[in-house]
């Protein structure tokens, strides 16, 4: 019997607040509570399947600060409210917690609970959850070429590669991204994680996401199962 690779899925969770007004709620956050509510029967249901091994679900865009002001702070509050409540769960489910993104520009509070429960996390082998919160592909590898160019200086290191800008990512022990769901009928990349996403196949969907269901993730699955891939060959 062929071991089947376990799976990287990645989520673009797009069009919370359409739904909001379609559902005619007086608040656009009103979808991003229910986004919440969703997310969390996703990550259970992920976490059970044996295809995924890692998720990653993009919370916050490095572009999201272009809007309103109580929007913003009604999903760094979100964010926070979620990893307080999950924080224990997620190490009795065996789930490392892991933060892509800067950090200098979220709340403090929230920064510290990231930093937290990433390291309550760190031995988990189980379940990844990755969750994206101020953060943009493009960003990420400047980010990366910045720290990279510093370490280069000092120690007198062999010219750049893409092995080394990989290595100096956020998290470059994660896996590249087998497969990338986008809600709401989207069909951009928009930024997302450039560089481990290189060679993920896409899906998407027309639902919001406060309304995609197991069903649609295991859809996914299945249309990424069919698909061929050949990297190029």
């Amino acid at each position: 019997m062929i071991d089947t690779p376990l799976l990287h899925l990645a989520i673009i969770p797009d069009g919370n607040r359409r739904w909001a007004k379609e559902h005619k709620l007086e608040a656009v956050w009103k979808g991003h509570e229910k986004a919440v509510e969703n997310f969390r029967t996703l990550t259970d249901w992920c976490r059970k399947d044996p295809r995924v091994n890692v998720l990653t679900v993009w919370c916050f865009s490095t572009e999201n600060w272009k809007r309103d002001k109580k929007e913003i702070s009604m999903l760094m509050t979100m964010l926070e409210e979620y990893l307080r409540k999950e924080g224990r769960e997620l190490k009795e489910n065996h789930t490392r917690f892991v933060h892509s993104g800067r950090r200098d520009r979220i709340p403090t509070s929230l920064r510290t609970l990231i930093e937290q429960t990433e390291e309550a996390t760190k031995d988990e082998t189980g379940f990844t959850l990755h969750l994206a919160v101020d953060y943009g592909g493009k960003d990420e590898v400047v980010r990366a070429i910045e720290k990279l160019h510093t370490q280069t200086v000092r120690a007198s290191l062999p010219a750049v590669t893409e092995e080394s800008i990989r290595q100096h990512l956020d998290h470059p022990e994660l896996p590249a991204i087998d497969i990338i769901l986008r809600s709401s009928g989207e069909q951009r990349t928009s930024n997302f994680f450039l560089w481990q996403s290189a060679y993920a196949e896409w899906i998407f969907s027309p639902k919001y996401f406060p309304d995609i269901g197991v069903d649609d993730l295991d859809a996914a699955l299945k249309e990424y199962e069919r698909r061929k891939r050949r990297f190029g060959g």
